[in-house]
């Protein structure tokens, strides 16, 4: 038997996949995992198709997916209906939120800018205008519509 054929350990699990046990565990109670079988001695045995899961869960999550979009891809794989534009739609959509994050942290990084412009950086701390500013009620320090809000809502 070829050592690749090897049943894994979770802690073995854990190393190939570069994530902690703890996240191994998780994902286990997340079904994200499928329960592995167990080893005379209790160990559950991980095979090499769970190694393949846990790098395609990470790169997911490094992507900016979610566990729960996750799971949902994961899910795709086993519809037989599915097709490679159901996996493009998923992604197209993650890329349209990640542009409007990414629009929303630069209407924050120009309010600081703002902000910034308008404090000396010199004297005391009473009556900083950054500060001071984080107490206002207007609208629009990064295009807020109020509290809790983001600018796209």
């Amino acid at each position: 038997m070829n050592i690749e054929d090897q049943p894994l350990t979770r802690g073995e699990l854990a190393k190939r996949g570069g994530v902690n046990i703890e996240t191994i565990r998780y994902y286990e109670r997340r079904g994200l995992l499928p329960k592995p079988p167990r080893s005379a001695a209790g160990y559950r045995l991980f095979s090499l198709d769970d190694d393949r899961r846990v790098r395609f869960i990470k790169r997911a999550q490094e992507l900016g997916f979610s566990l729960k979009e996750i799971e949902e891809l994961l899910a795709l794989q086993n519809k037989p209906h599915t097709t490679r534009a159901d996996v493009r739609k998923r992604a197209e959509a993650k890329m349209a939120d990640i542009e409007e994050k990414l629009r929303d942290l630069q209407a924050m990084k120009e309010s600081l800018e703002q902000l910034t412009a308008t404090c000396p950086g010199r004297g005391s701390v009473c009556g900083c205008p950054i500060l001071e500013s984080f107490y206002s009620t207007k609208e629009n320090h990064y295009g807020s519509k109020g509290e809790g809000q983001k600018a796209s809502e």
